[in-house]
């Protein structure tokens, strides 16, 4: 029975290691800056590590969920980071958005430790990180995937083996992509319907009934964007423009224009200049709301 550590205990990572001790049957330890989601675990069996230093010398698999690849890499790299603590046993998941080229390096410098690596970023929302039916999308060798399948599927539902290191991310990048650039459509949809005087309830509920219904629509769209609620302790405007910011990254590094992306980047630039960067990101409803063609 292999002993697993979890780092990033927040919005993502809290229910995730939770779904883990309840449902694995393996000894769990935790670690976070924060107290509170530590105490919270406690009542399920999670241990608090003291240090990664801790952590990493009682854990065989490690899971991080950070809130991005600038964080992956402290944890990764710092005085007391992972990569001075690993071994040959250890098995090191990133279940948050990173840059590919980071994750790419990342692999290579644990296996000289010899030890493993994997990008698994998640999908979907904070109540499917609850639920345990996250869909995880997963860059690792075969051999790799097929140990980190059983515990994967203590929180999610849908894991697909997407490649080779690197591959998950690129998959899950792409996914915010298009995510995001549905979200800006649909605000331009929801705007342009009010100042045309029609009830937008009634545009995104037929819309639902049509070849325009989406994932989008029915979770951003009716439940943050028609209400226009937008609250802090979701996916901010913030860490989806860090995402947006990959999917830009990666197409230069592959010499491709994406106007799309770049609309989407552009839209969530103003809404964090508007003072929404900690708000839950469909609030870019609201910039777009707000303008005025010339």
């Amino acid at each position: 029975m292999v002993t697993i550590g979890f780092i990033g205990l927040g919005v993502m990572g809290e229910p995730m290691c939770r779904n883990l001790a309840r449902k694995s049957g393996a000894r769990v330890l935790g670690f976070d800056l924060a107290d509170a989601p530590l105490q919270r675990l406690a009542q399920v069996g999670v241990r608090r590590a003291a240090s990664l230093a801790e952590l990493a010398r009682e854990a065989d698999v490690i899971f991080m969920a950070l809130p991005s690849g600038k964080h992956v890499q402290a944890v990764c790299d710092g005085d007391d980071g992972l990569l001075r603590h690993v071994e040959a046993r250890h098995t090191i998941v990133d279940l948050g958005t990173s840059p590919v080229q980071a994750s790419r390096e990342l692999a290579s410098r644990f296996a000289a430790k010899g030890a493993a690596f994997a990008d698994a970023p998640i999908a979907r929302t904070r109540q499917a990180a609850e639920d345990g039916t996250l869909s995880v999308m997963v860059g690792a060798d075969a051999a790799t995937f097929e140990r980190l399948r059983p515990l994967i599927a203590m929180f999610a539902t849908d894991i697909t083996h997407c490649g080779g290191v690197g591959a998950g991310q690129v998959v899950k990048i792409l996914n915010n992509m298009v995510l995001m650039q549905t979200v800006v459509a649909l605000g331009e949809a929801l705007e342009t319907a009010k100042r045309a005087g029609l009830d937008p309830k009634l545009l995104f509920e037929t819309l639902a009934k049509g070849s325009a219904d989406s994932f989008a629509l029915r979770n951003h769209g009716m439940k943050a964007m028609l209400p226009d609620t937008f609250p802090e302790r979701a996916f901010s405007t913030e860490y989806a423009r860090k995402d947006i910011s990959y999917t830009l990254d990666l197409a230069r590094s592959v010499q491709i224009d994406l106007p799309g992306a770049e609309l989407a980047d552009r839209r969530l630039g103003e809404a964090i200049q508007a003072g929404y960067g900690d708000l839950y990101w469909p609030v870019l409803a609201r910039v777009i709301a707000a303008s005025r063609k010339a």
